[in-house]
């Protein structure tokens, strides 16, 4: 049992009881209740994971199942670990490996994901920084340690969760920020850990992805304290690399079956992508790189040699030839031959196939983790075997390949972007006009007053900036439904006087 004065445990405000979950004795399980009662996990159940139910017409995945299968997924990691007693001591040296903790870190990690998922994040990134001038833009991950992080601006009470050092360092996959921290910083690594890079396109932004914004440093910082000596400052704790390694496994999972049940996933397509390279992966292998990117590269079997390419540019320290095809040939039996085999119809019968089939895949993954003290710069302490390592991303080729570069999904998602870039811009006119001050919704008002008070008051444009965080803040703590519905009564297409959009 945890005590106070374990410095995994420490609160942000000193850790009064405050939520039903802070009976339950342990204060990493009293986090977990904490972050199930929050308004902001049950909004997940409203955010996209990567298609819109309503777009699908059937029951898909979206953050809040998403969310609960990452953390089933962690937890079942995490009592592996700790159940065998030669990983024990080198758990220990590294931090600890709590269930606990890395389940409440699973539940929470992501709080922080506005409407539309990914495309959503990146939409508010550009906006953010483009639009807005706000040097940290947004991103995803440190939105989510905002939300657990953040303080109320009138005396001491908190909008936060007010989460122990452990959880939130559990939270950080990306354990520096956009910019500057730590020092130096891991985007100058050669090669950076993974997410640490800039995006080619935009060289002098920062790291592509970073777990808080320079507001939450000095939260960050104190979460980490626990863990100085024990791992490097850029690396995640071992609870946050299970959570992390969990969330992998549910979306190469999980999203297949998504689009197995849309019937997205064709068995022609994926059978022709994955024979065509098994039977000509020599030849493959020979193509240049410029014949690769032109003539060949809407070949069958093209596409996967690009991903086997892929690998050993970024992960050399794990990625064999001899793995890649051992993992082509699993997914090609278990996907082609198995599930695709049978289309989707809606039966008992089908949803008990994709029920083994995830059970299968779950299990084969969760056995194949391992620990180890010595990582490569590109990975955390816990990894998964080679060969499951090379599944996971083919898996991850076939969502790839066969869903998200679909034209008809692309088509969706610049309708969806465009949404969002005119909610952003109607709400920043909204702020500007002073005879509307007393009418703004009172959480954008909050949110403002808040961004204030975190900014220096010499501070560049201080009011400005203040509005634009808030702008951003306020966007991504919406579902895709009041996103839409705010739009349309912005734009006056709404005939409804009292709408969701404005329970906020």
């Amino acid at each position: 049992m945890e005590t106070p004065a374990d410095p995994r445990a420490r609160r942000l405000f000193g850790g009064s009881a405050r939520a039903l979950g802070d009976l339950a004795g342990s204060p990493f399980r009293a986090d977990r209740d904490r972050i199930v009662a929050s308004p902001l996990f049950a909004r997940l159940g409203g955010v996209t994971q990567v298609i819109s139910p309503g777009g699908s017409g059937l029951l898909v995945h979206n953050r809040l199942t998403h969310s609960l299968k990452v953390a089933q997924v962690a937890r079942a990691v995490a009592e592996r670990l700790t159940a065998d007693e030669r990983r024990r001591d080198l758990l220990d040296s590294l931090g600890g490996c709590d269930p606990d903790v890395v389940e409440a870190a699973a539940l929470a990690h992501d709080l922080g994901h506005p409407p539309f998922g990914h495309l959503g994040e990146r939409v508010l990134d550009r906006l953010a920084r483009q639009r807005l001038g706000l040097a940290d833009g947004f991103e995803g991950n440190a939105q989510s340690y905002r939300i657990v992080t953040s303080t109320e601006i009138r005396g001491t009470a908190t909008t936060g969760l007010d989460l122990t050092a452990a959880v939130r360092a559990a939270l950080l996959k990306y354990p520096w920020t956009r910019l500057d921290h730590p020092d130096p910083h891991p985007r100058h690594l050669d090669p950076p850990p993974r997410g640490a890079s800039a995006p080619p396109e935009d060289p002098d932004s920062g790291s592509s992805k970073f777990g808080a914004y320079r507001t939450e440093l000095d939260d960050l910082r104190q979460a980490r304290e626990p863990f100085a000596g024990k791992i490097a400052d850029w690396q995640q704790t071992v609870e946050a690399s299970v959570m992390d390694t969990a969330d992998d496994i549910a979306y190469a999972i999980h999203d297949v079956e998504d689009f197995y049940r849309v019937g997205v996933l064709q068995q022609g397509a994926v059978a022709a992508e994955l024979t065509a390279w098994q039977r000509e992966s020599g030849h493959f292998r020979a193509v240049t790189e410029p014949a690769l990117a032109g003539a060949t590269a809407r070949r069958p079997g093209a596409a996967i040699e690009r991903l086997r390419r892929q690998l050993h540019r970024k992960d050399g320290w794990i990625a064999d030839d001899e793995a890649f095809a051992a993992a082509v040939e699993h997914v090609r039996q278990e996907l082609v031959e198995g599930l695709l085999a049978m289309p989707f119809d809606g039966s008992v019968e089908a949803e008990q196939y994709v029920a083994r089939f995830s059970a299968r895949w779950t299990t084969r993954f969760v056995d194949a983790i391992a620990v180890t003290d010595a990582p490569s710069v590109r990975s955390g302490h816990v990894l998964l075997a080679p060969a499951q390592w090379h599944e996971v991303q083919v898996l991850k080729f076939v969502h790839h390949r066969f869903v998200l570069a679909r034209p008809d999904l692309a088509l969706h998602q610049r309708g969806q972007a465009r949404l969002l870039g005119t909610l952003v811009e109607a709400l920043w006119e909204w702020l500007l006009d002073p005879a509307e001050e007393s009418r703004l919704p009172r959480r954008l008002h909050d949110l403002v007053e808040l961004a204030e008070a975190e900014l220096h008051p010499r501070t560049s444009d201080r009011i400005g900036r203040a509005r634009g965080r808030a702008i951003i803040d306020f966007v991504a703590q919406l579902t895709d439904g009041q996103a839409v519905a705010m739009l349309d009564a912005l734009s006056g297409r709404s005939g409804a006087l009292w709408t969701d959009a404005f329970v906020l």
